[in-house]
């Protein structure tokens, strides 16, 4: 910092010299002024010179009254000579004291301009000062600054440049156009007209020193919202260029500086405040989460840990990512079809092998739900509204909805969603019809991510996108009109980039071994029109848990549950403001949504009416016969958070404080029963000692495998813990999983069943042993070799010694305790 405000000072005390200097001089209005940065250019300026004052001075007037001001950046040759021997008292030096960079000598002339309207061209002129004329056409027509351009229909290029110079530079402008200064081709070539005014503001407040200069002036016109058009000029590659091959890597870090610097502190804040409301949710769990369960998500915890630990071994062995035998064996499991979300699992592998599945899933969900609110936040701010308090408001609902709480127990896949306002985001900008082929190539690299994150939110933000669109298009056809054609193109551009990507995958997904068909969830797993108006059991204020349960199907299925209090509020909010597009086709997108989630057939409260639901047109299609149909409400979620944010925002530009009083009081109350209670989480029972030293191994030799009694299911998948807690040295029967069942290969939980396994499972759950003669014997023997058992183990359960009880009439023996279970060793001679 110390530096860099030497830096400023020693620029603003940089010496002025030449006829025309000093403080009357710079009192006088000029209507054109030309800065020409240089650095050791005793060589070329002279000609430059020549041919600028030549130009300038032969317009019969065109140009008006004009001056050149010559920035020196300490060279150490004769440029200075060059200047000060000029006898055209409008051509001034101002001179820097020591060479610092192309950043810095610009900095110094534009600060010493008087013109309506300021030229800067370097000194080798690649493009010539005729070109003027083209620029100082385009701003006339409204526009703030004028750049020359070499990437757009129309430029002519002379002499190129060195084709590593041509790649590296390429390059630069990816990067440049990916944020800092998006839609501007071309930022580096060096002749740029601006309006005076605001070129000074914006060269004054720069802080790069180096060649970025370029791009953090048009960063600073693009915050402030400043035309900038990019015109197509004439340019020749000039010998005895400054740029060095490691300039390129300075201007990467200054690229970089002016990134960090142009983040604005309320979307910092922002950010914070999104990881503390996740922190805040997670913090029965977040910092001690081996030991800690969230009791809500059933088993998907210990499934979702498995599946993050069973990547990382399957990594650092250079296993399949796609497929495991470790559960299920020795059918094995299929991980693509499970949703293992290798987007996630993978970049996590390392903290995975470092600490462990609990603490990887716990960091994963926690950061990824406040990137995903984050996210929101980022799309309503650049497409809703501006007032970014309201954006935060809107984001919030987004992102911490009552589904997405009831979904945050265990279920990674949708509450880890912050590629879905990117997608959502870059789709608008196809429909703008600007850069087609980027942004389709952009798009189609986020839908392949955003399906090895999970396929399903992508299928349903894609509805939701339909139904917004379909809306918009109604509202505004000229805009539909104008778009359908960009969209479409860009899709193709998407798809075709996209699927090469997840073609493998997914072809291992729905043919690769243990895939299934399809995944059935019973005649109706739709929302009941009560759950829309209801409040989610983890609502603080107004939540019922056994409410809740009656109107869902478990607690990480509590779909709906926004809450009568929102519901009449978007209503209200819908009224209001139904004067604008928007609106309208976020309440259709509502609307759409929210009778989609009531399924293939709703009942209507309070009576014994059955009626169609608009799911049944959908229910039976490819992908959507495995969707859970009440999850459909979770579009609502973002739709009704930008609704929210366009409310607020209204409401912050109403004069009358009665007016914003009522208003913020109905927001506070529709919001407030929705705020979320921590989740729940119980103890976590400790690990027998016999999977964690290693007694195991003594019992699984070669192609064994270890069968826990009951083999893990849906109803119980501790075993998988215990497995994960062993590095994955044994392979487990059973598990739970989505695995294929009989000819037709439907989709179930877990395991194709067995005998066995639903007896053990049946004592379990029971504690009743049923009477066991040699039928029983016979196809437990079939059974255990099977799954190529080596060893049965009992752990302490509740009615484990009922379990111990079957397993003593099947096998004719007891078993053996060992470091804390009972263990039946099937090896000859034991």
């Amino acid at each position: 910092m110390s530096a860099l405000a030497g830096e400023e000072r020693t620029a603003g005390e940089g010496e002025e010299r030449g006829n025309g200097g000093g403080p009357e001089a710079n009192a006088t209005t000029l209507d054109l002024s030309v800065v020409i940065p240089a650095f050791d250019e005793e060589q070329r300026l002279g000609r430059t010179l020549d041919a600028v004052t030549r130009y300038l001075s032969d317009g019969d007037g065109r140009w008006g009254t004009w001056e050149v001001v010559v920035a020196d950046d300490g060279s150490g040759d004769g440029t200075r000579e060059v200047v000060a021997g000029r006898a055209d008292p409008r051509v001034r030096l101002v001179v820097a004291d020591r060479h610092r960079g192309k950043g810095s000598a610009l900095r110094l002339g534009v600060a010493a301009t008087r013109g309506r309207r300021v030229l800067v061209t370097d000194a080798d002129l690649a493009s010539p000062i005729e070109e003027l004329e083209k620029l100082d056409a385009a701003l006339a027509e409204g526009n703030s600054a004028a750049i020359g351009s070499r990437s757009v229909p129309g430029a002519t290029i002379g002499e190129r440049q060195h084709p590593v110079r041509r790649v590296l530079g390429r390059a630069g402008n990816l990067l440049i156009r990916s944020g800092t200064v998006p839609g501007v081709r071309d930022t580096q070539c060096g002749f740029k007209l601006f309006e005076g005014e605001r070129a000074r503001e914006a060269f004054a407040a720069s802080r790069v020193a180096g060649w970025a200069i370029d791009v953090e002036v048009l960063h600073h016109f693009h915050r402030a919202n400043w035309q900038v058009t990019e015109v197509p000029v004439r340019w020749s590659h000039q010998p005895g260029s400054k740029v060095r091959a490691l300039d390129y890597v300075r201007a990467l870090a200054e690229l970089a500086r002016v990134r960090a610097r142009s983040v604005r502190p309320a979307d910092l804040f922002a950010l914070l405040l999104f990881l503390l409301m996740s922190m805040a949710l997670y913090s029965g769990r977040l910092f001690d989460p081996g030991h800690r369960y969230l009791v809500d998500s059933l088993q998907d915890q210990n499934q979702w840990e498995w599946f993050f630990g069973v990547t990382a071994h399957n990594l650092a062995h250079l296993g399949n990512p796609l497929f495991s035998d470790a559960q299920n064996f020795p059918a094995g499991v299929n991980l693509m079809a499970n949703t293992v979300m290798l987007g996630l699992s993978v970049p996590f592998a390392p903290l995975t092998l470092l600490a462990g599945p609990a603490l990887s899933l716990a960091v994963a969900m926690t950061l990824g739900l406040a990137v995903t609110g984050f996210a929101w936040y980022r799309l309503i701010v650049g497409r809703v509204v501006r007032h970014r308090p309201a954006a935060f408001v809107g984001a919030s609902l987004a992102a911490f909805a009552p589904p997405m709480v009831s979904h945050a127990n265990a279920h990674p896949n949708f509450v880890v969603l912050f590629m879905i306002p990117l997608i959502v985001g870059r789709a608008l900008r196809l429909c703008e019809g600007g850069r087609v082929v980027r942004d389709g190539v952009v798009l189609g690299l986020m839908a392949a991510y955003q399906i090895f994150l999970g396929e399903e939110p992508l299928l349903l933000a894609a509805l939701g996108l339909v139904l917004f669109a379909a809306a918009y298009a109604v509202v505004r056809p000229e805009v539909a009109r104008a778009a359908w054609r960009p969209l479409l193109k860009g899709l193709g551009i998407a798809a075709a980039v996209c699927l090469p990507l997840v073609a493998y995958a997914l072809v291992w997904q729905f043919t690769g071994p243990q895939s299934y068909a399809n995944m059935p969830h019973g005649d109706n797993a739709g929302n009941s029109p009560l759950a829309l108006l209801s409040f989610a059991e983890r609502s603080l204020v107004a939540g019922s848990a056994e409410r809740a349960n009656e109107l869902s199907m478990n607690p990480t299925e509590q779909n709906a549950f926004y809450g009568w209090p929102l519901v009449a509020l978007a209503f209200a909010i819908t009224v209001r403001l139904w004067d604008r597009a928007l609106v309208k086709a976020l309440a259709v997108t509502a609307v759409g949504a929210a009778l989609l989630s009531l399924g293939p057939a709703f009942r209507i409260p309070l009576t014994e009416r059955t009626y169609p639901g608009p799911w049944a047109l959908l229910a039976h299609l490819p992908l959507f016969e495995s969707v859970i149909e009440g999850r459909v409400a979770m579009v609502c979620a973002p739709v009704l958070g930008m609704l929210l944010a366009l409310a607020l925002e209204r409401l912050a530009a109403t004069p009358e404080r009665g007016t914003q009083y009522l208003g913020l009081l109905g927001v506070c109350l529709a919001l407030l029963p929705l705020i979320p209670a921590p989740l729940k989480t119980v103890p976590r029972a400790e690990t027998p000692a016999f999977f964690t030293d290693g007694t195991w191994k003594s019992y699984v030799h070669g192609g064994e495998s270890l069968v826990t009694v009951p083999l893990p299911d849906a109803g119980d998948a501790t075993p998988l813990r215990w497995q994960e807690e062993a590095d994955y040295g044994f392979r487990l029967p059973g598990g739970y999983f989505n695995g294929p069942w009989g000819k037709e290969r439907r989709g179930i939980y877990g395991a194709a069943p067995r005998y066995t396994s639903q007896l053990f499972s049946d004592v379990r759950d029971t504690g009743v042993v049923p009477e066991i003669g040699e039928n029983w014997r016979a196809q437990a023997a079939r059974d255990l070799a099977y799954w190529k058992a080596g060893v049965l183990v009992v752990a302490p359960q509740p009615h484990a010694d009922a379990l111990r009880r079957a397993l003593r009439e099947l096998m004719g023996r007891d078993g053996k305790w060992v470091d804390g279970v009972w263990v039946w060793d099937l090896h000859k001679g034991t």
